[in-house]
């Protein structure tokens, strides 16, 4: 008897769990669907032929990328592996990182190359409507090994590697990225003049790196893009930040939708006017908080002056005398009083001895976008003072 009830006990056991085991197995080609709906609201469709599932692993086959503005252009993209996935709550899915074959192109004379791709932490939504961050695509970090173009088997432009990084906060999220060690080979431009310029600005060759930091708090809206800075070497540093508010997931679905309406409208200049119509009613809803570009001077300044004089005759230090008397009278045909002698002092001192230059822009108070666009109709000298802008040098 008591064999029998074992033997029994087995066999439910059994059965329960040949029921219960496709509940829980993964359903790839759902995954594939839904990570395509989730992309689909920026443009970007997502094919696959396949969807095979090992464990935890996701084999998608056949990938392709393409872009619903250019119907019939694809990126054959092949092989997609999805590691470490399970299905999150409410039936979206989560990858732990997400592998991507390396791309080789070669077209005519040309060939790019990008090695090393990757994504990690991928949450695809189970309903792609974009009304809260459960209801977006995000990812952790997306990254890639060296990436390469080359042109009559030399490389033109080289990237060592880049990583963007995305973390989940409390109503919103910070990002940073890097590229780094990008080089561009200027040496190949055939054009005469722009080969001389290369050559007497000794940017043959360019070496530096980009960075981006911020951050974005959906319910207000507000885009705070603290470094976008663009950084080469014997060249300078450039650094733009900007930080709005009004950027919602509500005004991003409304651009999308205009994105796609002009899309779809087969007349190209209706569309663009009905696109620009629309992007105006939307800038109504957002508000400027603060902006400001800094270029830190790596030697060009000297260079581009001193080149520039000998186009014209004269010696860069001649040149710099002239600008630093031309500014001023440029400025005063602007009507601008208020900002005349901040650029003027700022142009003076940084073509003296060129360190940094910055202009920024930081009212005591946000202004909304409407009251800039009356502004710039209306009465475009009062902007300066709107936006309290301000122009300085080697701080």
């Amino acid at each position: 008897m008591k064999l029998t009830r074992n033997h029994r006990l087995m066999m439910a056991s059994t059965a329960f769990l040949a029921l219960a085991g496709p509940s829980f197995a993964l359903d790839g080609a759902d995954m594939m669907k839904k990570l395509n709906a989730a992309t689909s609201a920026g443009g970007t469709v997502i094919t696959f032929e396949k969807a095979d599932v090992d464990g935890d692993t996701v084999t998608a086959t056949g990938v392709q990328v393409g872009y619903a503005n250019l119907p019939g252009e694809t990126l054959k993209i092949g092989e997609l592996t999805f590691e470490g996935v399970e299905e999150t709550e409410g039936g979206g899915y989560h990858a732990k990182s997400v592998s991507f074959p390396d791309i080789d192109m070669s077209q005519e004379e040309g060939r790019f190359s990008a090695k090393d791709i990757e994504i990690a932490g991928l949450t695809i939504p189970a309903n792609a409507t974009g009304d809260t961050l459960n209801d977006i695509l995000l990812y952790e970090t997306v990254s890639t090994g060296p990436i390469a173009v080359n042109i009559k088997g030399k490389d033109v432009f080289a990237i060592e590697g880049i990583e963007s990084n995305l973390e989940r906060q409390d109503g919103g999220f910070t990002y940073d990225a890097n590229v780094a060690g990008l080089k561009a080979d200027l040496s190949q431009v055939e054009d005469a003049s722009a080969k001389e310029a290369i050559e007497k600005l000794g940017l043959a060759t360019l070496d530096g790196a980009v960075t981006m930091k911020g951050s974005w708090e959906v319910e207000s809206g507000k885009i705070a893009v603290d470094e976008y800075a663009f950084d080469f070497k014997n060249i300078g540093r450039l650094n733009i930040a900007v930080d709005f508010s009004g950027y919602t997931l509500a005004f991003v679905k409304s651009l999308q939708e205009a994105v796609k309406t002009a899309e779809a409208n087969p007349n190209k200049e209706e569309a663009n006017q009905a696109a620009g119509l629309a992007m105006l009613g939307l800038m109504q809803q957002l508000t400027f908080n603060s902006a400001s570009i800094r270029f830190d001077d790596a030697s060009i300044t000297k260079k581009a002056l001193d080149y520039a004089g000998a186009q014209q005759g004269v010696t860069g230090d001649q040149l710099t005398q002239s600008l630093k008397g031309l500014v001023p009278m440029m400025m005063a045909q602007l009507n601008l009083p208020e900002l005349q002698n901040q650029v003027s002092v700022a142009v003076n001192a940084y073509l003296d001895g060129p360190k940094n230059l910055t202009i920024s822009a930081a009212p005591e108070k946000p202004v909304p976008f409407p009251m800039i666009i009356g502004a710039a109709m209306g009465a475009p000298n009062t902007i300066p003072s709107v936006l309290g802008v301000k122009v300085t040098a080697n701080d």
